[in-house]
């Protein structure tokens, strides 16, 4: 399965951002992905499978518990080919911030 096939799934991407804050249990990351998409424990748990084989995932067994956690190398790969693609919008983010800084001093002025 290409990255972005495996990305361009909201559950996977939001498994994705839960556990980039850290590892989480299996149970915690099928707790909330039920709440949030009302979809049943197997289809969390097949989520959990294709972020697993694909390697965006990496789990451990704890007793018995499953801590899953975020592996880093497909998203540097995912990075590295966006990477083609930031001419589009890197200067408009720097634009941004060139702005900010300017609204701030301008408020600090007036302050």
């Amino acid at each position: 399965m290409h990255a972005f096939d495996v990305l361009g799934d909201p559950v996977r991407r939001r498994i994705l951002e839960l556990l980039a804050d850290g590892e989480r249990a299996s149970g915690a990351v099928t707790s909330i992905i039920q709440e949030e998409f009302g979809i049943s424990q197997p289809a969390v748990s097949q989520h959990l499978r294709v972020l697993r084989e694909n390697g965006f995932a990496t789990v451990r067994a704890e007793g018995t518990r499953r801590l899953y956690a975020v592996e880093s190398a497909p998203l540097r790969e995912v990075d590295q080919w966006l990477a083609q693609f930031r001419q589009f919008w890197s200067h408009h983010l720097d634009a941004l911030g060139t702005e900010l800084a300017r609204g701030r001093r301008e408020r600090r002025r007036n302050d």
